[in-house]
């Protein structure tokens, strides 16, 4: 593991919580009283969530933060922001193991270890300009089940690398590569961040399942677009998905 992790950014605060129900709830609970982008981080999460409102489930010495940002984006721009922050975490994952090979991203937002599912993240909006980003990430052990886990077993760090951090470590990391994103998403637009994000997603270029509320949809995966919304090539033409849970064949 580095022994030198980046600067915290400027301007970003940082609020541990020895215990708490939800980082993304407690972001919200302050979000009218935040001015600048905040870090929650949970060293003990008790009621976690994913997508869909699915339980997340979080062993002690795993990672629970949510960033609360101030933001003044349209909805769509706001989603985007899954996209960094899934580059945010391959970054740092790299820096902190040294390892490249075996971490890939899954379209919107996951990041894969050896084809397991290691992190989850949620966005979630209070309605008065604050984006909450919350962030799992199985750091010391994989939970016994994972609903929110899209049909992918779960992967832990430590089991899978031998590398132990702590979430106050990951943090360190974490944050400093997600203001660098950040950055890079207001100056220059999504064109850059979806590029990075192709080049680290699984799958490109081969089959798989998109599984929306109503519908199944299987295709090879050509692309995401200007939206983030994920492109496949289907026998009935192309298809874009922009929400949908994927398997693959």
């Amino acid at each position: 593991m580095s022994n030198n992790p980046p600067h915290w950014p400027q301007g970003y605060q940082r609020v541990v919580l020895s215990q708490v129900d939800s980082t993304n709830a407690e972001a919200l609970r302050q979000a009218s009283r935040l001015t600048d982008p905040t870090w929650f981080l949970g060293l003990q999460q008790t009621a976690g969530r994913g997508r869909r409102g699915r339980a997340w489930a979080d062993p002690p010495g795993n990672f629970s933060a949510t960033l609360a940002i101030r933001l003044t984006d349209a909805p769509a721009k706001l989603a985007l922001r899954s996209f960094v922050a899934a580059l945010a975490l391959h970054e740092a994952l790299i820096a902190i193991t040294g390892l490249e090979i075996g971490f890939a991203l899954k379209w919107p937002n996951d990041v894969l270890l050896n084809g397991g599912k290691l992190s989850g993240i949620l966005l979630e909006s209070t309605g008065q300009g604050v984006l909450a980003i919350g962030i799992g990430v199985n750091l010391r052990s994989r939970p016994a089940a994972n609903p929110d886990a899209g049909g992918f077993a779960p992967a832990c760090l430590r089991d899978e690398t031998g590398i132990s951090v702590t979430p106050e470590e990951f943090l360190n990391h974490l944050a400093p590569v997600y203001a660098q994103w950040e950055e890079r998403l207001v100056t220059y637009g999504f064109e850059p961040v979806r590029t990075a994000f192709l080049a680290r997603v699984a799958r490109l270029g081969e089959p798989l399942i998109a599984r929306t509320q109503h519908d199944e949809i299987h295709g090879v995966f050509k692309t995401i677009d200007e939206t983030g919304a994920l492109v496949l090539d289907t026998r009935n033409g192309r298809v874009t998905v922009p929400a949908a849970d994927i398997f693959f064949p």
